[in-house]
């Protein structure tokens, strides 16, 4: 049978195909990077905005044209809206949330315990989703209650990936002599709270970085709460990643208090502090809401102040999204789209520049990239398109096709998107 992924979302829905079609291949499946060509089409949907909810749907309504395919379809807005889900053309059963984590078992008739017999080799997935870095769900469900968040109601409580299964899929990226893996979760910094005996982010990090080789390890996204003091310490090792993308939604602490965030702009400012302290070079990304209920121009001018002053590398800007079933839904205090328009443009550019200025700052510099992709260029040679630790992204031309290899690259120009260098 021939299986086609797709997904709209996180690296979780990522790292959640992945895992599916490695056990789909261990079963003999054929895993295809065309939806014309499938058998069957397994959708994971999204529904953080009320956009990622259209595209989930549209995606499936694409999936459709396929009319000898069957469709399964699983995720959070597939769970929001099973019926609308279900009576969409081609779709012949929905997955929900709780038992994703079974999906293929359930379609293909038989026991989970049959993946779990030895690590089975993962490949990356062919077409618009492959990625070279290996993407490793460790952690499910969240316990907070921000007011704007629906994940939490479709995810369910928070709950970890036992170390051994954890294990497990980062042997697999090693038989295929993987270079990264990527740690993603809906809230990392839970991990091992719910476990017996209770462990933590920190301990997982230490013996991932004892029993494994794997070259670069990296997290996907941070919340700076549940963590150690000695977290950021592990950071002396070369093989985790420096680069932290820590979701800061508003720099007003009136905005984080209607959000309900247990993130307090002082913890903000010392785990990037830490982080500078130790490297420099410390890659800090984030996420910012736009017109929450009620911000008024005093409290966007906060979290622009909050902005310049961290200086982030990069940074996302959502207007906000009113979700149903969520307590910022039923708030006052909507703030117009014009508004929204615009302080998402000012702030936009304010990301733009500090990106421009973190990615400048390398120029002339020696940096270890890992290959993702290539393509022809021209005199026989391959343009290169890879990742440094701290998330730069960098091109480069070779006479050799590279993928999935680190090289040392002098860079040499910045040109608004990315570096370009020189292998040495």
């Amino acid at each position: 049978m021939k299986v086609f992924f797709d997904l709209i979302g996180c690296r979780l829905n990522q790292a959640e195909i992945e895992q599916y079609a490695a056990q789909f291949r261990s079963q003999g499946h054929e895993i295809t990077g065309s939806r014309e060509n499938a058998d069957l089409i397994i959708i994971n949907t999204c529904a953080v905005t009320a956009a990622a909810a259209s595209d989930s749907r549209e995606k499936i309504r694409i999936a459709g044209n396929n009319k000898k395919a069957q469709i399964i379809v699983t995720g959070c807005w597939s769970d929001m809206d099973s019926e609308t889900a279900a009576a969409l053309p081609g779709v012949v059963k929905i997955i929900p949330n709780q038992k994703k984590d079974f999906l293929p078992s359930i379609i293909l008739g038989i026991s989970p315990e049959l993946f779990d017999l030895e690590p089975i080799k993962r490949e990356p997935l062919p077409g618009v989703h492959a990625r070279t870095r290996a993407f490793i769900k460790v952690q499910d469900g969240c316990d907070n209650f921000c007011t704007f968040c629906v994940t939490r109601l479709v995810r369910g409580k928070a709950r970890s990936v036992s170390f051994e299964e954890i294990l497990q899929r980062i042997q697999s990226v090693q038989l295929a002599d993987g270079k990264e893996i990527v740690l993603t979760g809906v809230n990392l910094g839970a991990w091992g709270l719910d476990l017996n005996p209770r462990t933590d982010l920190t301990g997982l990090l230490k013996r991932i970085l004892m029993e494994t080789d794997i070259p670069r390890i990296r997290l996907s996204s941070l919340e700076t709460w549940n963590l150690t003091e000695d977290f950021v310490r592990l950071w002396e090792n070369p093989r985790l990643c420096p680069h932290f993308h820590i979701p800061l939604q508003s720099g007003s602490e009136s905005v984080l208090k209607r959000m309900a965030r247990r993130t307090r702009l002082s913890d903000f400012r010392e785990l990037v502090r830490q982080a500078r302290y130790l490297d420099p070079a410390f890659a800090i990304t984030t996420d910012v809401i736009v017109g929450f209920p009620g911000e008024t121009e005093q409290e966007f001018q906060q979290t622009l102040d909050f902005i310049r002053e961290i200086n982030f590398s990069g940074g996302h800007v959502f207007p906000f999204s009113s979700r149903p079933g969520t307590a910022a839904a039923r708030m006052d205090g909507k703030i117009t789209g014009r508004i929204v328009k615009e302080r998402s443009r000012i702030l936009r550019d304010e990301f733009l520049k500090q990106k421009d200025r973190f990615y400048q700052s390398f120029v002339g510099e020696t940096m270890r990239v890992l290959w993702e992709n290539s393509s022809v260029y021209e005199n026989n040679n391959w343009e290169l398109h890879g990742m440094t630790g701290n998330y730069l992204t960098i091109k480069s031309h070779f006479p050799k096709r590279l993928q999935n290899e680190i090289s040392e690259v002098k860079i040499e120009h910045y040109d608004g998107k990315s570096l370009t260098g020189l292998i040495l």
